[in-house]
């Protein structure tokens, strides 16, 4: 049982608590493995001395392993940002604010009524992010419907790199093709693909497939970040009950384990790279069969993720509420 700390004192998980979700994270790790589903991704574990079961695509890490990832993720970096005023110092110690990601519909002005959201309903949101002080980093905020279905994730990013000079998080980018031509406009914007190690305009966030497997574009989009030093940001979506156990500590070593896999995966194909540790993950509302992002408890998923991440010293991107 994990022992909460009943003072929540701005801590919501005592040091006992997260000493036995890392122990229990790092035997399903070792133990029970995680699907990758990229080739690729296979075999960098296997090059790394992990243990690989090709045939099912799953992946035993070893504890020696994990612990060399974490010592070598950065525990701060700089989300650079077009103009150097919004630049943005990631770590473990301060909180910033951006937009929640991906909404599909909006409230139209004209009647008052939600409809599928556009390109130009990005851009506005792009806009308007960029003259808000509260907002530290942009999160493309809509998503551009009104795309076609093989360009959306380019035409996505189109709209907001032309429209804030704040750091742009993609939150849905899919596909090896629109990921490297996702990076090569990033390029663009800093004379060059090769000067986003020291300029790091864009960041991307991907999301397991609950319960521990990795797709192969969460897969591809890790590696291609990764091999231009550009920050990724891991982030599980686990459901209590559905995709994790019932439970609340159960979830969260759900949770941590997809985090420190995606990561060992970044650390292995380039040492260094930045790395986001993400958590959207909430119970399930049976009544209504839906996941809720408002619920209470996906703002305590949220703070004891924040709470993981700071056990590990990296920064964290974690869900509001």
């Amino acid at each position: 049982m994990i022992p909460w700390n009943s003072s929540l004192n701005g801590q919501l998980l005592t040091t006992e608590a997260m000493d036995q979700i890392n122990t229990a994270t790092f035997a399903i790790l070792c133990d029970q493995g995680v699907i990758f589903q990229a080739p690729e991704a296979l075999a960098i574990f296997q090059d790394h001395g992990a243990v690989v079961d090709w045939s099912t695509r799953r992946v035993y890490l070893t504890a020696k392993i994990i612990e060399k990832a974490l010592a070598l993720a950065p525990s701060s970096f700089t989300l650079r940002a077009r103009d150097p005023r919004h630049d943005y110092r990631m770590n473990s110690e301060i909180s910033g604010f951006t937009t929640f990601g991906v909404g599909f519909s909006v409230i139209s002005r004209e009647t008052g009524l939600p409809r599928p959201s556009t390109k130009r309903d990005l851009i506005e949101t792009a806009i308007i992010s960029d003259y808000l002080d509260t907002l530290d980093v942009y999160s493309h905020a809509v998503t551009a419907r009104d795309c076609p279905l093989q360009s959306i994730d380019l035409h996505e990013a189109e709209a907001f790199l032309t429209h804030t000079t704040k750091h742009c998080i993609h939150l849905d980018l899919g596909g090896k093709r629109n990921i490297r031509r996702f990076i090569d406009m990033a390029g663009l914007l800093t004379d060059g693909v090769n000067n986003l190690y020291e300029k790091p305009l864009v960041s991307a966030l991907t999301c397991p497939l609950s319960p521990l497997c990795f797709p192969k574009d969460s897969c591809d989009l890790i590696i291609e970040f990764a091999r231009v030093g550009l920050p990724v940001n891991v982030l599980p979506m686990a459901i209590a009950s559905q995709t994790a156990p019932a439970t609340l500590g159960g979830t969260l070593v759900v949770s941590n384990a997809e985090v420190l896999a995606g990561l060992t995966l970044a650390q292995l194909t380039s040492p260094g790279t930045p790395v986001i540790y993400g958590c959207s993950s909430t119970s399930f509302d049976f009544i209504n069969n839906t996941a809720p992002v408002g619920s209470p408890q996906l703002g305590l998923c949220s703070a004891a993720a924040a709470a993981m991440a700071r056990y590990y010293n990296i920064p964290s991107y974690v869900a509001g509420t």
